[in-house]
């Protein structure tokens, strides 16, 4: 299936894509950029616009590089006005079958997994992690270098300042874990037992959580693995 580029759109620089995606009018992709198949990005975005890093070399000509790329993977959507900038250290990485709602942004280094939502103005600044399956509440904002583990649901108007692990529910500002997403696991299919095991960990303050606890699990001992308190 071809491409379907509105008119209006404006794509410069190196940018690879696959077939099928739909790019709407007034969108704005400024290479290096790299892109998977079927997505739909929305009136406005702009993709690739330089690192929001005050030291970094703005790019004045169309052979100045705007920064190390940006990669996005297949049938996500990125929804009016949202924006993903170019990666500063390394690359901006966003994975397969996200939802990105309207006015969302992404700064340099943000690395997304599959299946991530992110509703209407959250942010994002550098270096943020998102794990599998998180959903950001609207307006949520994340500081830079936090990780957000997999199918963690955070409360609109969260306020993020710490890393937040696996299968939370977190909320505030600052942003706390409340309990365990009981839904978001049930919806992967995860046994009660899974649930139950990781719900009396958040039960507990956050000094004393133990996920060596959970390595025998073998439901939710990978997304344990990695995480780091």
């Amino acid at each position: 299936m071809p491409n379907t580029i509105h008119p209006t759109a404006i794509i410069s620089g190196n940018v690879e894509m696959g077939s099928g995606n739909t790019i709407g009018a007034h969108v704005i992709i400024t290479g290096p950029v790299m892109m998977g198949d079927d997505n739909w990005i929305g009136t406005g975005a702009v993709i690739g616009a330089p690192p929001e890093v005050r030291t970094f070399g703005h790019p004045r000509t169309s052979d100045d590089v705007a920064g190390n790329g940006v990669v996005i993977g297949s049938r996500n959507v990125i929804r009016e006005y949202a924006q993903v900038h170019q990666g500063w250290k390394g690359q901006t990485v966003l994975g397969d079958d996200l939802f990105l709602m309207n006015q969302v942004y992404i700064a340099h280094d943000c690395r997304l997994a599959d299946g991530v939502t992110m509703a209407s103005s959250a942010l994002l600044a550098g270096h943020v992690t998102v794990g599998e399956g998180a959903n950001l509440g609207l307006g949520t904002a994340v500081h830079q270098r936090v990780s957000i583990g997999a199918a963690t649901m955070i409360g609109m108007g969260s306020v993020v300042t710490r890393n937040m692990p696996p299968f939370a529910k977190a909320f505030g500002n600052p942003a706390r874990v409340r309990g365990v997403n009981k839904v978001g696991m049930e919806r992967r299919g995860l046994s009660t037992g899974s649930i139950e095991a990781v719900a009396d960990q958040y039960a507990l303050p956050r000094d004393q959580w133990a996920f060596a606890q959970l390595a025998t699990n073998a439901e939710i001992a990978s997304f344990f693995s990695d995480w780091q308190n």
